[in-house]
């Protein structure tokens, strides 16, 4: 406790050392002092008050809490502070999280100050494998015949505090790479799937711009057809008990179907969702996908969707369980009908029942999940799916899957995930064979 107070005190020293130099406010810090342009400074800057507003006391032992409050003014000295001083600082921030934590509002108001950038990012290395079969339009699936069982993709994210109510994001990623027989990877695909400035108040919320991750359904629902880059602009009115949002917006990724490429691919969406929270972390929502065909890469024969409602019920049992249940259909686009089914529309129903839950920043938790899909054929419009499964095997199934999930150690995931009972639902389409996931995930 000792050592790291005191290079607490030598790193606020640090940044208080850029300080404008003014008079002793301490009357037991004598002028002829090792420590009195030092002391003199962290005053001015407001990162020390003494004791009683006129006594340093400079032997007396301090608190955890004292500390904490120390580190958070230093926090705020940040913008002046060098780049080996920062890192301590952020250091010493770690090791007195909880102290911090308990100050609240202080704490939080520093980390939205004008200036603050905070840099993040993950790296993923996964491996997929599914035995390989031919499905009815002689597409062939899974197997190693491209080596394509590992991948790998790294993300670099950038947020910008614009002012105490905006901030500017912006994020890299090389997509996800396959590995060659030579161990290199088989392209290089760096893009900007992050590039948004976002506007909030306690109520009201309005982003414009691209976000790495849209699920049609929002944040809480299964993500079955897409989960993926999104260009949209999105406001979202808020309370403490419900939220409304609406936006209009491009999809950026598609997927490959039977010879129909990037179906999704520069589709546009205008959506709507009406969501409820409960008092012990369950929601349930509503939502809406209007769909319209235009621009971009994508090619307007292929794509089949005409709308889309859904609802999702996300409902937690104690500590440990919780159930998510997701309901989405959707109306084809006349002209469009599938080969098994002439209906006007398709249904998807997606139930996951999850025991714990895997912290990133809580080594040694983990999670454990068993889910099942009944999907009909048509219901899969050809998106980047964010569900774990291959996106081009989401059509015309029943399946069930199940998953682990161990953080062991901070910021640092395992995952395995396998699918069982696999069949397919309509016409003479074969039983696709089972699909098997592992990957670790870094978070830094």
């Amino acid at each position: 406790m000792k050592s790291k107070v005191l290079a607490s005190v030598a790193a606020l020293m640090a940044v208080g050392a850029t300080c404008a130099f003014a008079a002793n406010p301490f009357v037991d810090v004598p002028t002829d002092s090792w420590a009195y342009k030092s002391v003199v400074e962290l005053a001015d800057a407001g990162i020390i008050q003494g004791v009683d507003g006129q006594y340093f006391q400079g032997q007396r032992n301090i608190t955890r809490y004292e500390a904490a409050e120390m580190v958070a003014k230093a926090m705020a000295h940040m913008d002046r502070a060098t780049v080996e001083q920062r890192a301590l600082i952020n250091k010493l921030a770690d090791e007195y999280a909880d102290e911090l934590n308990n100050l609240g509002v202080r704490v939080s108001n520093l980390e939205n100050k004008v200036g603050n950038i905070k840099f993040t990012g993950d790296a993923r290395l996964r491996y997929r494998y599914q035995n390989s079969y031919t499905d009815n339009d002689g597409v062939k699936h899974g197997g190693k015949e491209n080596d394509k069982s590992w991948d790998y993709r790294i993300r670099l994210r950038g947020k910008a505090q614009i002012n105490d109510r905006m901030t500017a994001t912006l994020g890299l990623s090389t997509d996800s790479q396959s590995f060659g027989d030579n161990g290199a990877a088989s392209d290089t695909n760096i893009f900007a799937d992050d590039i948004k400035v976002d506007y909030n108040t306690k109520s009201f919320g309005l982003s414009l711009g691209r976000t790495d991750k849209y699920k049609i359904g929002g944040p809480r629902a299964y993500g079955y057809i897409y989960g993926d880059v999104f260009d949209r602009a999105e406001m979202q009115f808020r309370g403490d008990k419900f939220a409304v949002t609406a936006g209009y917006g491009k999809f950026k990724m598609g997927n490959e179907m039977a010879g129909e490429d990037k179906v999704m691919d520069g589709v546009k969406t205008g959506y709507a969702e009406i969501e409820g929270f409960f008092s012990n972390g369950s929601a349930a929502g509503v939502y809406y996908n209007d769909f319209s065909v235009g621009g971009g890469s994508v090619d307007n024969d292929f794509f089949r969707g005409d709308d889309l409602w859904g609802a999702y019920a996300s409902v937690n049992f104690g500590s440990k369980w919780n159930l998510l249940a997701n309901y989405e259909n959707v109306g084809l686009a006349d002209g469009y009908k599938t080969k098994y089914t002439k209906d006007d529309s398709a249904d998807l129903w997606v139930g996951r029942l999850t025991y714990g839950k895997a912290n990133m920043s809580a080594p040694k938790s983990w999670d454990i999940w068993v889910e099942y899909i009944d999907a009909e054929d048509g219901v899969w419009l050809g998106g980047s799916t964010d569900s774990w499964r291959f996106a081009d095997q989401m059509d015309n199934i029943t399946s069930w899957g199940a998953g682990v999930d161990y953080i062991f150690a901070k910021n640092a995931k395992f995952s395995v995930m396998q699918s069982f009972a696999t069949e397919a639902k309509d016409g003479n389409m074969t039983d696709p064979e089972e699909q098997t996931r592992a990957e670790f995930v870094f978070a830094f």
